[in-house]
């Protein structure tokens, strides 16, 4: 399998997204949604190649953004359904978002009270995100649930407040979980809220729902929200991010230098922080085809990223055989919540963006130029 992505056609860097891989995990959405009734809808937060976007709207049901720009290019470029959140939006949000949205949640009781009767003219229909004071994520960056939350609303706040207007409520307290998370979150929400679901046309469960990744329960996952469906006669929509591109694809990069201090250090054509900043932020260790753990394989080497930033340090691997200057390595599922946060730091050339077709054709849909960093200054 890697020998595809490292074909003459394909640049170094470039991110390379698999259309196969990614027709796999939509078809296993598509059977979730026929077979629970539910909605999925593709997070751009998470995936925003929109030059994938033809495939994805094959099977999904539109998007959901967190931003005007998001929601903008969901509805010029998806042309389905628009969902959007935020965690407060101005007035020029507000008068931008209602020509593009279908929903739009409300992160808070004041910006409801600010904007509604605005959004009910509009004929969108007004959500409002709720905290189920449930936490599931493992790591405190991406725990929307943790002590001192600035997002959604907690029941405590809801006491005489009439919600007439109000047609879903928006839950988000995942991060890549299983379906046991959602069974336990759910609990969490009716106990909290489930006589005021009870009056909602519909109920978005967020993102974090990793119905993609070998293991999960699906059958499970279909069981739960058939079962919310069916109880509450209500809509029930998943926005999922990571699920839609799991393990579609890699960054290849090339080594560019090798050098000694304390043992191997092999600098590349691409950064941590500017290409794969997760490295640097939760932090994780990205998988690199063929290489192993530090001393597991007989030549180990630290790999370094190409900006001036000190840290910018991927980790250390071994390799069966030594690397070589122009030697390619392929890091292993980096098409979700990676190159959406991708930046210009350092001027450091910016990877390719490329499809793999079904046929074996590379398609480089995208190559970045000294135009495109110098646009992003001023």
């Amino acid at each position: 399998m890697t020998e595809r992505y490292l074909a003459a056609a394909i640049p170094s860097p470039c991110y390379v997204l698999d259309e196969a891989l990614l027709r796999d995990n939509l078809r296993l959405m598509q059977r979730v949604q026929e077979q629970s009734g539910a909605n999925i809808i593709l997070a751009l937060k998470g995936f925003s190649m929109w030059s994938a976007f033809p495939i994805v709207r094959d099977y999904l049901k539109g998007c959901t953004a967190s931003s005007v720009w998001e929601a903008r290019l969901a509805a010029e470029e998806f042309a389905k359904e628009v969902h959007a959140y935020a965690p407060a939006y101005k007035q020029s949000d507000i008068d931008q978002l209602l020509p593009l949205v279908n929903h739009l949640s409300f992160n808070s009781l004041s910006q409801w009270q600010r904007y509604r009767e605005q959004v009910q003219r509009a004929g969108v229909s007004i959500g409002l995100r709720i905290n189920p004071e449930h936490r599931e994520a493992d790591t405190e960056l991406y725990d929307p649930s943790a002590p001192g939350s600035r997002l959604g609303v907690r029941r405590s706040e809801l006491e005489g407040v009439d919600l007439s207007g109000i047609e879903g409520l928006h839950v988000h307290n995942l991060c890549e979980c299983d379906s046991y998370a959602l069974e336990r979150t759910l609990a969490a929400v009716e106990q909290r809220f489930g006589d005021i679901l009870k009056q909602m046309k519909w109920l978005n469960l967020g993102g974090g729902h990793l119905m993609t990744r070998e293991g999960y329960d699906v059958e499970h996952l279909i069981k739960q929200l058939k079962r919310l469906r069916e109880s509450y006669d209500i809509e029930v929509i998943l926005e999922p991010g990571s699920a839609v591109a799991w393990r579609t694809g890699p960054l290849v990069c090339e080594v560019v230098d090798i050098i000694e201090n304390d043992g191997q250090i092999a600098l590349l054509d691409i950064s941590a922080t500017a290409h794969m900043p997760d490295v640097l932020e939760m932090p994780y260790r990205p998988t690199i085809s063929g290489a192993g753990l530090p001393q597991q394989k007989a030549y180990t080497y630290r790999l370094g990223g190409n900006s001036c930033l000190a840290g910018d340090v991927i980790g250390s691997y071994s390799f069966e055989q030594p690397l070589a200057v122009g030697d390619r390595l392929v890091f292993e599922d980096m098409m979700h919540y990676t190159m959406v946060k991708t930046s210009f730091f350092n001027g450091v050339e910016h990877p390719a963006i490329g499809i793999l077709r079904e046929n074996g054709e590379f398609d480089c849909v995208r190559r970045f130029d000294y135009s495109d960093f110098r646009s992003r200054l001023s």
